[in-house]
């Protein structure tokens, strides 16, 4: 079961939804068949287990009653946070056992658990309140899982807190709805904070097929120290009549010259005095600074790169 992208409930439907924190992770389905074994798969259906031999252990916490969990796999910061940056370094390791080991051992996975699927019988049909007791009675917690807590009502509330812990986000869940595996639900909704920030455009990528002649993305950069780090490449955020006016501006700014203090890996680059100002919109950044899912918000006519707040935290 998946969430759809909304904005909190109103607030005279609040008492009838309950809000997770929204994990920056891996979703993976836990079967444990009650014999010791644990089987993990990704949303594609692949099985995973093996990328993350430190979750075998949660085969024989519920003895011999059989169980399928819904959780996602994660990596922790050093402050107790999902860094999907590290978790990269887990995933994919499915068909090479000793590499995940190794890697196991410099950075440990984190399996979250939301949901009880089957406990002995199918609960799919049951409700989100009733399902969400059952999984708290397992008292789930261990070295390598655990069960975050879910708040009912206060949605505001908690979404704020998210933002001031900055977290990934809130998953908001109607307590009466059912598990619809496979389905994404209106039942559950998903809130994903995002933050803005001021970029200098350094070069650009054209666009093709109904793009061709214009840009497919920006490369934007920020300052540091006196130079230009380049941060990311963005492709989205325009309407057909704003990519038209910035494929103007970017060719009459054009320079044979790679602003950036080291060449970003982009075929086709073509590069730009930079000078125009842009707000782009982000999740969160990686542990090298760059831009995680970047949008465009609009363009800054009304700065110059030097009053623009177009700096590297």
């Amino acid at each position: 079961m998946l969430a759809t992208p909304g904005t909190l409930p109103p607030a005279g439907q609040d008492p009838r939804w309950a809000y997770e924190t929204k994990q920056d992770g891996q979703r993976a389905v836990v079967y444990l068949p009650g014999d010791g074994s644990v089987l993990l798969r990704a949303r594609s259906g692949e099985d995973i287990t093996a990328a993350y031999p430190e979750l075998r252990a949660l085969g024989g916490v519920l003895g011999s009653t059989a169980a399928i969990l819904d959780g996602e796999v994660l990596v922790l910061d050093d402050q107790g946070r999902g860094d999907f940056q590290l978790l990269q370094s887990r995933m994919g390791l499915a068909r090479s056992p000793g590499k995940a080991a190794r890697r196991a051992d410099q950075a440990p996975a984190h399996l979250v658990l939301f949901d009880v699927m089957r406990l002995r019988d199918d609960l799919t049909g049951q409700r989100y309140a009733r399902r969400r007791q059952t999984l708290e009675s397992l008292a789930l917690d261990g070295p390598f899982w655990s069960t975050p807590a879910a708040l009912v009502g206060h949605g505001e509330q908690a979404l704020r807190a998210t933002r001031e812990n900055g977290l990934e986000g809130l998953v908001c869940k109607r307590l009466d709805s059912v598990y619809e595996p496979g389905v994404r639900s209106r039942s559950w909704v998903k809130i994903r904070n995002m933050r803005t920030a001021d970029v200098l455009v350094g070069g650009w990528v054209p666009g093709r097929g109904r793009l061709s002649g214009l840009p497919g993305a920006v490369l934007v950069g920020q300052r540091d120290a006196g130079r230009l780090r380049y941060v990311g490449s963005v492709g989205t955020g325009w309407s057909e009549a704003e990519r038209v006016e910035l494929a103007r501006l970017l060719r009459a700014a054009e320079t044979g010259r790679c602003p950036f203090d080291s060449l970003p890996r982009a075929a086709e680059a073509r590069w730009v005095l930079p000078r125009l100002v842009g707000e782009v919109r982000y999740s969160t950044r990686t542990r090298a600074g760059l831009l995680r899912q970047p949008s465009w918000l609009r363009l800054r006519p009304d700065l110059a790169p030097e009053d623009s707040a177009a700096d590297l935290p």
